[in-house]
């Protein structure tokens, strides 16, 4: 995981970030691990709530009887929700006290939790998973600045930050396995319920042991852009879900379209005239800016709907339990964790222009080695290879990236750039998945599946299969697209950047 909104801004020097410690008097101060090991605990769950649902679609879809297009809005409701309001509670979080809304995030997401594991209709489900991914925007942002400022500037904080990096990177690795185990196990609603006794356990601690700090800058915060970007993208993408039952000619299509663009072109006259701008556009006068968000844009469009259409082939075709589709993708994270810890590594040689182009070359042919699959997959090529060569150019993509991003901008600014790239590629990932859910929604209905079944399981194996592999030879063009779009528009030459920004 790449660093979140404005945590540079806790460890720079520049930063006039006041600290003060509400313990009673005579009572010791937090050790510094308690402090981490809190901070990695709210970046854990939110993190794992990301991916760990992907296994329970289908028993989801069961019980509460939603329709395909549904089953895509319990990943796009908590993604869009997150990446709408990340900058905010950076910025909020900077404003009125890392603790402070560390404390709010923990707690709505934690209740939202409560309310999406209780859900007895598919729209109370949604609406619980917008607000966990709201809770989760307020909470993770201050998670890195609450890390950083616990431990002083050194070995000790350079082992933390990884500390931090890797407990983010393992909570989306593991997601399909606890999801499947729970599953498996209890049911669908207890990858939901799981949060309420962990969030009320590190709730409570967070309450007594962490320190609270805030930057010294009042500025304000820019609510109108954060509701206007997340409600702009929310209705795009409800829009290009209705092109699959509607069409795109339909009054039902053309005006959620209209109105989404038309709010994220307000979004932008917002940014523009603010005197604070969540988003300042300024920022992207920087080539490398603007390019690598473009580029994580792109990216992210393709990668973030792998998850997807693995778990729903797994389980509609292969006949997978919850837990078995969890352990087939095993791999699969572990490679994109490989890949992001060794792109560092040949950055300094090959440059990171070139490491992200090579990512995205490599995930493309996963992705049109994953078109491939058959109703009777074997799953070393039809699952676990395909799979981990998606993976690991995912990994091996986003890691350069963030670096050329945050080396276009000035340094008081990297906390905020770094949020940006987090936000360019949910932002992406949440449009594309409404994307590719319609492609293949199409096609399983054109094949002889029942219109709208590609997510639900209703339609034939092999009506489904070609629904499943035309999205991911979708994804492998956009990946390609990509390439193009890297080759042209990245800094060339390569410049050296710091990896340290990267994760």
């Amino acid at each position: 995981m790449t660093t979140m909104p404005r945590a540079a801004d806790a460890s720079s020097p520049s930063s006039s970030s006041r600290i003060s410690r509400p313990f009673r008097q005579g009572s010791p101060p937090p050790t510094a691990w308690l402090v981490v090991a809190l901070a990695c605990a709210g970046q854990f769950l939110v993190v794992l709530d990301v991916s760990v649902v992907n296994v329970a679609l289908p028993s989801m879809r069961a019980d509460l009887g939603m329709s395909a297009s549904g089953l895509q809005w319990v990943v796009n409701a908590y993604a869009i929700a997150f990446a709408g309001f990340m900058l905010l509670g950076g910025r909020a979080g900077d404003l009125y006290g890392r603790k402070r809304m560390f404390l709010v995030g923990l707690a709505l997401f934690t209740l939202a939790s409560l309310c999406g594991g209780l859900a007895q209709d598919g729209w109370q489900l949604l609406l619980a998973r917008a607000a966990q991914g709201l809770g989760a925007a307020v909470l993770a942002p201050s998670t890195l600045t609450i890390v950083t400022s616990a431990v002083s500037e050194g070995a000790a904080r350079a082992r933390a930050i990884a500390t931090w990096t890797a407990v983010g990177a393992g909570g989306g690795a593991a997601g399909g396995l606890v999801g499947g185990v729970l599953v498996d196990t209890l049911s669908w609603r207890w990858v939901l319920l799981i949060n309420v006794p962990v969030g009320a356990v590190v709730l409570l601690s967070s309450l007594r042991w962490l320190p609270e700090s805030r930057a010294g800058d009042r500025r304000r915060l820019d609510l109108p852009g954060a509701v206007l970007v997340t409600a702009g993208l929310g209705v795009l993408a409800y829009g290009i879900s209705q092109t699959e039952a509607r069409g795109w000619t339909a009054a039902a299509t053309l005006l959620p379209l209209a109105a989404g663009l038309a709010l994220i072109a307000l979004f932008l006259v917002v940014e523009a005239r603010t005197a604070a701008p969540l988003m300042p556009l300024g920022l992207f006068r920087a080539r490398a800016v603007s390019s690598a968000n473009a580029a994580m844009f792109v990216n992210g469009s393709a990668m973030f709907s792998m998850w997807f259409f693995m778990t729903l082939y797994a389980q509609n075709v292969l006949g997978y339990t919850p837990l078995e589709a969890g352990l087939a993708l095993v791999p699969s994270s572990l490679a994109v964790l490989i890949g992001s810890k060794s792109a560092p590594r040949f950055m300094p040689v090959l440059g990171a222009r070139n490491v992200a182009v090579l990512g995205a070359v490599i995930a493309a042919l996963g992705f049109g080695w994953q078109s491939l699959m058959t109703v009777r997959g074997d799953y070393l090529t039809e699952i676990m290879f395909p799979g981990i060569l998606m993976m690991l150019g995912a990994g091996l993509t986003a890691t350069p990236l963030a670096a050329l991003a945050t080396s276009g901008a000035a340094p008081g600014e990297a906390g905020l750039v770094s949020g940006l790239i987090n936000t360019s590629r949910t932002m992406g990932g949440s449009l594309g998945l409404a994307v590719m859910s319609t492609i293949a929604a199409a096609r399983t209905a054109s094949a002889g599946g029942t219109a709208g079944t590609a997510g639900s399981g209703r339609g034939t194996a092999e009506a489904l299969t070609e629904g499943y592999a035309l999205a991911f030879r979708t994804g492998a063009g956009v990946l390609l697209g990509a390439v193009v779009l890297m080759v042209v528009w990245l800094p060339w030459p390569p410049r050296k950047v710091s990896t340290s920004s990267a994760g």
